[in-house]
């Protein structure tokens, strides 16, 4: 029998917020964390729009000097780890650390180094590239540097699947304690990706929303009749897992135990989801039957929600063929429209708000939520429209699907003995 995993600790970096509790409290507030960008001159750009993470001083989190030698993706990594590290109260000088693992992964990686440095060795030649450069950029250094700060030495890895990146490390943590390879692992991921050419690429893709360069607040409208396109985020969310007896044993604070995961593939096309959420649905339904669960069984998704016009469609479709008649009793929110997206880091920071719903019975909402949109089968769930709801929650699944075909999802629910 699979050992049974709970989270025991919670960081957050976003764009609303630094910190679980100010996450949280932006969430039920539904707060708006996206504005003009500022990381960069956007002037000559078609969209100027970002979810940017405000007041983050890396200093707070580790050395001065070393964070220098750090791209912010990882700097963000850290940064949650030890707020997650030092909310599960876990005492890394007792704790074999041979049994406590890093899962921690990024969709795109040290971009910003990348960019920094070529912008160097083709203006001033190759005898000016810094020796950091690649450890700085490589996508793996978030795991890294995080199991170096805290001397986590059990299983490390970064999984990289696109916007579901952050719920597949966390699935892949899932397993290895399930199977008893470690008694805790750290696992989530990071995004620092608002630099020009992402934003450019993203936007020549005819992804992003474009219209609300002078109305930043209203441009994330997930399900929305009048949606346009994502916006980019930027952050990180890392979670504690815990082998259940293990957090017993010390008496650790439990959010909401980890029930279910499963992973899938479109197989479909590069960009585009499968017509209809079929293999979305197929993810859905096999997250739940790993929980041991039925669709009924559950009263909220944490929707992917991307506020493109092919993935809110396709996701309230998957929905509407898991749960059949029962779709409009179950509540659905996407944060994406307060945070942005966050790429490789949303899936995490959606867990995390997933975990906050199940443990407190509050709903986050969709802000930006307006007109119903009749399209196909009718996007006319209850999409938690632009105020927090009260709602007990026995179970929640969070979803998250990449570039790709990636779709993976995690089922959360209560802890009970």
């Amino acid at each position: 029998m699979a050992n049974r995993v709970v989270i025991t600790g919670i960081g957050a970096v976003t764009p609303v917020g630094i910190g679980k509790d100010e996450f949280w409290k932006a969430m039920l507030e539904g707060k708006n964390g996206i504005g003009r960008i500022t990381r960069f001159d956007a002037s000559e750009h078609k969209v100027q729009i970002a979810g940017e993470v405000k007041d983050f001083e890396p200093a707070d989190y580790m050395d001065k000097k070393e964070s220098k030698r750090i791209d912010r993706y990882a700097q963000f990594a850290i940064a949650a780890a030890k707020m997650a590290l030092e909310d599960s109260k876990l005492d890394l000088e007792k704790e074999n650390r041979e049994r406590i693992g890093t899962f921690v992964g990024s969709g795109i990686g040290g971009i910003e180094t990348m960019h920094s440095q070529y912008e160097k060795l083709f203006s001033k030649g190759p005898s000016k590239i810094s020796p950091f450069f690649i450890p700085m950029m490589i996508g793996n250094m978030a795991a890294g540097q995080v199991s170096i700060m805290f001397g986590l030495q059990g299983p490390s890895s970064c999984m990289v699947t696109a916007c579901a990146t952050g719920t597949n490390n966390i699935g892949d943590a899932l397993r290895v304690i399930q199977r008893g390879e470690a008694d805790v692992m750290v696992a989530g991921g990071t995004e620092a990706s608002i630099s020009s050419a992402p934003v450019a690429g993203f936007s020549a893709m005819k992804a992003l929303c474009a219209d609300h360069n002078d109305d930043p607040e209203h441009a994330s409208r997930p399900f929305d009749k009048n949606r346009s396109g994502f916006v980019m985020g930027e952050g990180a969310g890392i979670v504690v897992l815990e082998e259940l007896n293990h957090a017993l044993a010390r008496g650790a604070h439990i959010y909401a135990e980890v029930a279910g995961y499963a992973n899938n593939s479109d197989a479909y096309h590069i960009t585009s989801p499968a017509p209809h959420g079929e293999m979305q649905a197929k993810c859905m339904a096999a997250a739940i039957a790993d929980a041991g669960l039925k669709p009924e069984d559950v009263d909220y998704v944490n929707a992917h929600g991307t506020s493109t016009h092919l993935n809110d469609l396709g996701e309230t479709e998957a929905i509407k063929t898991v749960w059949g008649e029962k779709a409009k009793d179950i509540s659905v929110s996407s944060i994406k429209s307060m945070t942005g997206h966050l790429l490789g880091a949303a899936g995490a920071v959606e867990a995390i708000a997933t975990a906050l719903a199940v443990e407190n019975d509050m709903l986050p909402p969709t802000i930006n939520y307006e007109t119903v949109d009749d399209e196909g089968m009718g996007l006319d769930l209850d999409y938690v429209p632009n105020k927090a709801k009260a709602k007990t929650v026995r179970a929640a699944i969070s979803n998250n699907f990449g570039f790709g075909g990636h779709n993976c999802c995690l089922v959360l629910k209560k802890y009970a003995e």
